[in-house]
Parts: C-alpha cells; structure tokens; sequence
C-alpha cells in the first residue's frame, strides 16, 4: 500500500471517528437547551424522551413534604410532571427562583436519570444530581468570579492512632499563601457529615469559591482551611486508595464511636502545623462542621479547649454517640464544656433549620449550655438538613473567624 493510500485511509477513519463523536452529541442533547435561566429566574428544563409514558422533576427548589424515616421526621422533595410537545421533547418551567444552588434530576417512566443537556454535576453519597446557580445577594459568594483563587491541595498524611500510614485530607491555601514566605495563617479545620468525604465541603458546600470571594471582598481573613475524611475506617474517599472501589454509605465504621476525635490532635493538627505555615495557638485556630462534622466538632473542641477558640456546630448531631474503644471522648461532656468556656472561646456558632430532624437535640444542646451560663451566638433558618443551610453557614461564619 503506498503512502498516499495510506493517509486518504487515516484522514478517511480520523473523519469518520469525528463524523461519529459528532453524531452521539447530537443524538445525546442536540439543540436543547436544559436548564434555561430566564431573566425573571424562572427555569425551564427540556428532556428528549420519545418513547417515554412519563417524564418527572425532582429538585431542591420544589415543595417539599414531610415523612416520618427511622432517623425521625424529615423532609422530602416531591416531583414535578414535564409535559410532552407531541415530539418527544418534554419541558416544565419553574416558578421564580431563589439566588442558590439548585440540584435536580428526571425520572423517566420512574427511573432516575441525570439530565444529557446539563453536564455539571455534584455527588452526594452515592447519587449524582445535576446543577445550575440562580445568581443573586445570597449566592454571591457560590460563583466563581474574576478574583484572585486559592490552591487546593490532596495531602496524604500518617495516622498511627488509626492503624493507618496514609489518609487524605483536601487543604484550601489562600491567593496570597507562599510557603518561601515567614508569613503564618490561621487554620478552619472544615468537616463534613454522614456519607461524605473529603471532598464534599469543596464541590458540595461551594467552599472554595465562597473562602476566594470573601477573602477578594476583605470580609474574611486569608486563612488555611483543612477538610479531612471524617470515617475513621477510610484514608480517603471511595476508589482513591487500594481496595477502595465501593459505593458510597451514609453510614460508615468507625465514624461517631471516637476514632476520629482520639486521632484528630495527634494526628491531623500535628501534621498540619508541621508543614504549612500556621499561627499555632487557639486564637487562630478554628473547627467547624455539618450534622457529623458539627458532632466531631462539639467533641474535638470540647476534649481539646486549648487548641481551639473558635467552634461551629452546623446542624450538628449533637447526641448521636455510640459505642467503642474511644468512648471515653463522649463521657464527663458536661464538666468538660465547663472547662472549655472558663477559657472564654472567641467564638461558639450554632446555626440549624427549624425543619431539622436534629432541631430538638440542638434545643437540648443549647439548654445545657445555658445552664453552665456558656456564651454561644445562635442563628435558625428555615429548611432542614441540607446543603443549602449550610453554604449559608460558612458564608457566615468565615467573616467571624480571627
């Protein structure tokens, strides 16, 4: 075969693989346009289904009802019927939205499915749901803008109160972080709740972008902010370490019996101060987190008031213990809370939803602290146990700190 033979023959193939590529976006999404962001912030979602009977919206942003689940009352998303043009193209517009990030998926004739026209989307566990951002004063800080951006890091670091010679954590470092540099920062240890990892804090909670826009509009100090696995029986999240390629648990072992609160100091803080450039005492150190992450933060800071003086408890499961060789971290709880406020922490955060299926511990909760006459800043909203609460937070909470 001579030459020019054989380069008509791969330029006919390189075509025909392009034709094809071509050919499957078109087939997937075509010129549809899914979901579309109107001016009024109404949104209207499209979904090619021609053989479908019918085609079902769930999102963040509908109503929502409340059932009763082993874990109490919660709320859960109803769905919306999208309605078919006669062509196959079903469509549903929703009513205006709020500045937010917005999660949904379809289901087509009763299965889930993520939308072929969208392709940014979160993990949660173990769903995947697509997503758009309704700008406006209450999702500013969700975008990402024309600021200068943090680096975020995966650092690998030794836990030998675990048994483990690696675990990951994710590390957020400011714009203006140079480890040549003798300046120091403060450090927010950021923890996550049930099912996540150490990744959720950074594409679910929005982390990143919030920390760059703040710190941009110098309404937060520049600080390191560490977001770690919280499940003391992983080094990292699901299929990033060996034999690891397992779908994603809302519960985990060895997540609330005091693993991770025995190895937190020891471990991951000693780490931390041992290679970046931190201010190490508690007046700039902080830690925080959501539902389980809230939890190990009552416990960490409570078993380690010098070390932290700023703590927030987003929706935390406040009383959901069990049992364990590190038990010992949960017993005494209330004289060791009265020695952690004779040190006058700067800061003791409590924020939760009124729909919250951890309302109630957290009203015990903070009657506990009343009665040892704690001082705690208290913020409620509406909703419940969701991300949309607790991007809320940290937009809050981060202009508090140092």
């Amino acid at each position: 075969m001579t030459k020019i033979k054989m380069s008509i023959l791969a330029a006919t193939a390189a075509f025909a693989m392009t034709m094809n590529a071509q050919e499957t976006v078109h087939l997937n999404t075509g010129d549809i346009v899914s979901p579309e962001i109107h001016a009024d912030n109404t949104v209207t979602f499209r979904l090619l289904a021609p053989q479908a009977k019918t085609v079902e919206l769930e999102g963040s942003f509908l109503p929502k009802q409340k059932v009763q689940t082993p874990l109490g009352e919660v709320e859960q998303a109803t769905r919306a019927k999208l309605t078919n043009d006669g062509k196959g193209l079903w469509s549903y517009t929703s009513s205006v939205l709020s500045p937010e990030l917005h999660t949904y998926s379809f289901f087509v004739d009763g299965m889930r499915i993520n939308d072929p026209s969208n392709v940014y989307m979160l993990r949660d566990i173990a769903t995947y749901q697509n997503y758009f951002l309704i700008d406006g004063e209450l999702s500013a800080n969700y975008f990402v803008r024309e600021v200068p951006h943090g680096t975020i890091e995966k650092v690998w670091y030794p836990s030998p109160t675990l048994g483990m010679s690696q675990r990951r954590a994710t590390v957020y470092l400011p714009a203006c972080y140079d480890a040549r540099d003798a300046r120091s920062f403060p450090v927010l240890y950021l923890l996550h709740g049930s099912g996540g990892d150490e990744n959720a804090w950074m594409e679910l909670g929005r982390a990143s972008q919030i920390l760059d826009n703040l710190i941009a509009q110098g309404k937060c100090r520049p600080m390191i902010v560490v977001m770690p696995n919280g499940n003391g029986a992983q080094q990292a999240m699901p299929g990033e370490y060996p034999n690891s390629m397992y779908k994603p648990m809302f519960i985990n072992p060895k997540c609330m019996e005091g693993s991770i609160e025995a190895a937190f100091v020891k471990d991951l803080v000693s780490y931390i101060d041992g290679h970046y450039n931190t201010i190490r005492n508690s007046d700039y150190r902080a830690v925080a987190g959501l539902s389980m992450g809230g939890f190990h933060s009552l416990y960490i800071s409570a078993n380690h008031p010098n070390y932290f003086g700023y703590v927030g408890l987003f929706s935390a499961a406040v009383s959901r213990q069990g049992k364990g060789e590190n038990d010992w971290i949960y017993s005494d709880l209330d004289q060791k809370l009265k020695n952690q406020f004779k040190l006058n922490p700067k800061l003791y955060y409590i924020a939760i939803g009124t729909a919250d299926f951890l309302y109630n511990d957290n009203v015990a909760f903070r009657k506990k602290l009343d009665e040892i006459g704690a001082k705690y800043e208290y913020v409620e909203t509406d909703g419940g146990h969701e991300w949309r609460n607790w991007r809320k937070y940290l937009n809050w909470f981060l202009p508090k700190l140092f």
